[in-house]
């Protein structure tokens, strides 16, 4: 498991307001992905295929507000989204959404830590849990 963070997620009410937002004041590239009623951002360099170019660098989401996403969360990567959502569960954590898969790129899972924040989980497809 890296531990790493490798996106975030911003929840909206209006999307096209909080798109022209991002846009216009921090000159993000969105693309919208209307079969998850979700927006991709680009806030730095990235490749043709939406790859980072610089170290250090992560892209995130846009996605309505709900019971889960009420706020701006991080995604951690994880190599087993299962194991790493049973040990936030035994160290005091809560499991908000099992792993689901998204397309065919990997899996997403949420969890609420001890403090009440809500974190995201991803599990790349290309390397099944062990």
């Amino acid at each position: 498991m890296t531990g790493r963070v490798v996106h975030f997620e911003i929840p909206f009410d209006d999307a096209a307001r909080a798109k022209d937002f991002y846009r216009d004041v921090f000159g993000w590239r969105l693309q919208d992905m209307p079969e998850w009623d979700y927006v991709t951002v680009s806030s730095g360099p990235t490749r043709d295929d939406g790859t980072a170019t610089e170290p250090g660098y992560i892209g995130g989401g846009m996605t309505p507000r709900s019971a889960v996403n009420r706020a701006t969360v991080i995604t951690i990567d994880t190599d087993d989204a299962d194991a790493s959502l049973a040990a936030v569960a035994a160290h005091g954590g809560e499991v908000l959404q099992e792993k689901l898969p998204v397309g065919d790129m990997g899996f997403a899972a949420y969890f609420r830590d001890p403090e009440g924040n809500v974190v995201g989980l991803w599990q790349d497809a290309a390397r099944p849990a062990t």
